[in-house]
């Protein structure tokens, strides 16, 4: 992207890592260094999108596949995208998404173990090319993440097994290790101030290079 376009950051991990947190504090960064940014979510980020993403994580008593809730996420893409995120990277906004694509290879391909590679033939039909410029993934054990979790009223994903989050944190830090250049990868164990920092230094050199 040319410095017209704005930038692309994606916050990733499982339930419990601290994204909310993560994520003002990334908008604050941006707020303190005059940089115009909009703050979206997936599953979600417009009308229809959002109800999609309640339609997906209801907890009900009919079973729901791997494969549902996959198109269902890509469905809510597709309209996030055009409605949201490619209309603000156009006009020069930076775009700040808790989650993106990376989550249904993490929690639909290794968490529910359907196939990587109809998740990538769905990326390439719905994204057309588009990635985050950075992924800050926020890692921890999943046992740790769920003892943060233990007063939280959980969706359906989030009432899981210890063992898929196992397999999607395996999933996530995958594909961190396939894409390094994209990746930054922060112990989430670590103090809040700790984790902040990291952050800042991951944040402060991309706005570095896209004023270069």
């Amino acid at each position: 992207m040319t410095r017209n376009f704005g930038k692309f950051i994606t916050l990733e991990g499982s339930e419990g890592v601290g994204k909310t947190t993560n994520i003002d504090f990334v908008c604050q960064l941006l707020e303190t260094n005059n940089v115009p940014y909009i703050r979206t979510r997936e599953p979600g980020g417009t009308p229809l999108a959002e109800a999609l993403r309640d339609a997906m994580l209801a907890v009900r008593e009919e079973q729901v596949s791997g494969m549902t809730e996959l198109l269902l996420v890509f469905a809510a893409r597709m309209q996030h995208l055009d409605c949201v995120i490619r209309p603000a990277l156009a006009q020069g906004m930076w775009v700040v998404c808790d989650r993106f694509t990376d989550a249904s290879y993490a929690y639909q391909g290794y968490g529910r173990g359907l196939k990587l590679e109809r998740i990538a033939a769905l990326e390439q039909w719905v994204q057309d090319g588009l990635q985050p410029d950075l992924t800050l993934l926020l890692d921890l054990a999943p046992d740790l993440a769920q003892q943060r979790m233990l007063e939280r009223t959980k969706d359906r994903m989030e009432s899981e097994q210890l063992e898929f989050y196992q397999r999607v944190r395996n999933g996530y830090l995958t594909r961190a290790a396939a894409d390094e250049g994209r990746f930054r990868v922060i112990d989430a164990q670590k103090t809040i101030d700790q984790v902040a920092a990291a952050i800042e230094t991951h944040i402060a050199d991309l706005i570095r290079r896209w004023h270069n």
